[in-house]
């Protein structure tokens, strides 16, 4: 019988290839199985989140033999200037397969990449369940009007609807008609971090205000790569009343881990020397 029944696998493996042929968009290797989704279990399983010692505000990668996991500290950057969001948590390193499937997502519409996403996004939400309010105000960051028309909905918005389902809604309250973003911002691609403050500031803005004030919120974007984009709309939350900021990305930018990969050892060792 197991003979048979792993005839019977590769029987219904080969008629699907022959009746669906189709690669994964991420590796190019054959899919094997029927799934709405156009990637391949190989390239899911390897999907990791960020582990070692992580900053304690903005969630940066710090190298240093006197740091250990659990302990609350902070990297250079913020140490010289604290960011206007309390924490920042992300669920991986946005490079390799999570990149490529928040690209599959946002700029070639593959829709059924938000359920994947929205369950790495309630992991990285998670770890900071402990501290968060016994209610909870989430808002996705805006797409521009015109940028939402030309692509058809928000990213964000997308996969935190897929991650409140998976924690629950009760703590959890959504609502993506808050932060209002009222220009339509160059992209911070190539910009140096005064290039693109320069680009957000004034950038959004709250269609009410009294709906945050005294409130925690838990601002939620698919990827933080300067921490630019968080921080403005932070500081507009901040203004408006809002007790607390939280911040939760599917993916980050680990700028040290970028930097120790830099050819020669004189960057290896200024880089270490920047995360302590």
């Amino acid at each position: 019988m197991p003979f048979l029944s792993s005839a019977v696998g590769l029987l219904s493996e080969n008629l699907f290839a022959a009746l669906f042929p189709s690669d994964c968009r991420l590796c190019g290797e054959p899919l094997v199985n029927i799934s709405r989704l156009p990637v391949c279990g190989e390239c899911i399983s390897r999907l990791q989140s960020i582990d070692g010692v992580l900053c304690s505000m903005c969630g940066e990668r710090i190298f240093s033999p006197f740091a250990s996991e659990g302990q609350a500290v902070a990297c250079g950057l913020c140490r010289r200037a604290a960011p206007p969001f309390t924490r920042a948590v992300a669920y991986g390193s946005y490079q390799r397969e999570l990149r490529g499937l928040i690209h599959l997502l946002k700029y070639e519409g593959v829709l059924p990449a938000k359920k994947v996403l929205g369950r790495l996004l309630a992991e990285a939400i998670a770890g900071l369940s402990a501290d968060l309010a016994s209610e909870v105000l989430v808002i996705p960051v805006p797409l521009h009007a015109n940028k939402r028309r030309q692509r058809g909905f928000n990213q964000t918005e997308l996969v935190v609807g897929e991650a409140v389902k998976i924690i629950g809604g009760g703590k959890l309250q959504v609502d993506s008609t808050l932060l209002v973003r009222r220009r339509n911002t160059e992209s911070q691609i190539g910009l140096t971090r005064h290039q693109r403050r320069e680009n957000m500031r004034g950038a959004f803005t709250l269609a009410k205000r009294a709906v945050v004030r005294d409130r925690e919120v838990l601002l939620v974007d698919d990827v933080f790569t300067t921490g630019t984009t968080v921080s403005e709309c932070s500081r507009v939350l901040l203004r408006a009343g809002a007790s607390k900021v939280w911040v939760a990305t599917i993916a980050r930018t680990l700028k040290v881990e970028a930097r120790v990969g830099e050819v020669g050892p004189m960057a290896t060792i200024q880089a270490l020397r920047a995360a302590v």
